[in-house]
């Protein structure tokens, strides 16, 4: 064991809250941070960045130039990563990883790791191209590639290329059905048991789909009159969202939670979960609504390697009538029905395995790389 832990940078780009900030952060409460360190370099115009609880923890917050500002995005990175010698650099930003690790790579990191969280989908052109374009130099400047799953791995580094899986882990325990905090939240929505609650978690982007999903929604709603949909978060398209829904006449159906930090409680107090996303590199939320053990609705565009449980649907995103359909085939859980997911389907997204799976990695890769460990 190193005297002193080794200190990985960990490129995390604009920190608004969203679900790589949340894997990211996950695995930073539980690796062994007396053996492994997180420094965290986020965008200046980052707007949730949880300094706090990094700096508690032991790691370090670095701000610097957004990458739009490509110059001095690069000037400062070249400088940091000179400064303090980081033995790993970790970037956390998909196709534009290859930014970040072509500064440390003029800087000599010795470990590079670029990390594909996403993929691409229909709905954004300009950004597909971008990608497309940024996806041919993915290797260029990495001495190692991680995904969230088997088809983000695919999409950024090629069908053949050689990548190791990191799994999306969350805190198992959190989130297992409770059905105290079940009849709390329900109490403090005022929902009743006979209302069919649909959830869902998401950044107000395009993304996200949330147009299709409250457009499906208002179809829902011609059906049945026990329904409510709960949206989770914020972003660019908040507002819009909340102006369609006054102006269809469905502000007592719909209702806007804002950014949360309560999504394990909230799981139980859904009836079924919803994530029609345009693209997803495998989507955390998903993982966490089966642990919660709720059925999911998602898009047909999210890898199958999200259906741990057997509880996933895949349903088209060009066709509102089938998840109208989907979710007026459902009707409230009750307690029992909700108490019975096996656990052992969740190993791999279990944080405390993987948390010192990544330990170990992180420590092998720069023992590999010839940094000596005690130095650090």
């Amino acid at each position: 064991m190193s005297k002193n832990p080794i200190r990985v940078a960990e490129v995390m780009g604009k920190m608004l809250g969203g679900g790589v900030e949340a894997v990211v952060m996950n695995y930073y409460r539980h690796v062994d941070r007396s053996r492994v360190q997180f420094d965290f370099l986020v965008d200046s115009d980052s707007t949730l960045v949880p300094r706090e609880e990094i700096e508690s923890l032991g790691g370090r917050v670095f701000f610097v130039p957004p990458y739009q500002r490509q110059l001095a995005y690069q000037r400062e990175l070249v400088n940091l990563f000179r400064k303090y010698r980081w033995p790993i650099v970790h970037s956390h930003v998909n196709a534009l990883s290859v930014f970040p690790l072509r500064a440390a790579k003029k800087a000599g990191v010795p470990v590079r790791i670029a990390h594909s969280h996403s993929t691409s989908g229909k709905g954004e052109p300009i950004k597909n191209v971008i990608k497309t374009m940024l996806r041919s130099f993915s290797s260029v400047y990495s001495t190692q590639h991680f995904a969230c799953s088997k088809y983000a791995g695919e999409w950024l580094f090629g069908q053949n290329a050689a990548f190791e899986v990191v799994y999306n882990a969350i805190e198992l325990n959190r989130f297992s059905f409770n059905k105290e905090i079940r009849a709390q939240v329900r109490a403090d929505f005022s929902l009743t048991d006979e209302q069919l609650v649909i959830g869902h978690l998401g950044r107000f982007i395009p993304q996200k789909n949330h147009f299709f999903l409250l457009e499906a929604f208002a179809e829902i709603a011609q059906h049945r009159d026990d329904v409510v949909l709960l949206l989770a978060g914020d972003g660019e398209q908040k507002h819009l969202a909340e102006s369609w829904v006054a102006q269809h006449n469905l502000s007592d159906r719909v209702r806007f939670l804002g950014q949360r930090k309560d999504a394990d409680k909230l799981y139980q107090a859904f009836d079924v979960f919803v994530l029609p996303s345009l693209y997803e590199g495998l989507c955390l939320v998903g993982i966490e609504a089966q642990a919660a053990g709720l059925p999911c609705l998602l898009s047909d565009a999210i890898t199958r390697e999200v259906d741990v449980t057997g509880l996933c649907r895949f349903l088209p995103i060009n066709d509102s009538k089938a998840w109208t359909d989907a979710v007026c085939a459902l009707r409230p859980k009750t307690n029992a029905e909700r108490a019975g997911v096996d656990r052992t389907k969740f190993t791999n997204y279990d944080i405390e395995q993987q948390g010192a799976r990544l330990t170990d990695r992180y420590l092998g890769l720069a023992k590999r790389a010839g940094v000596a460990i005690d130095e650090f």
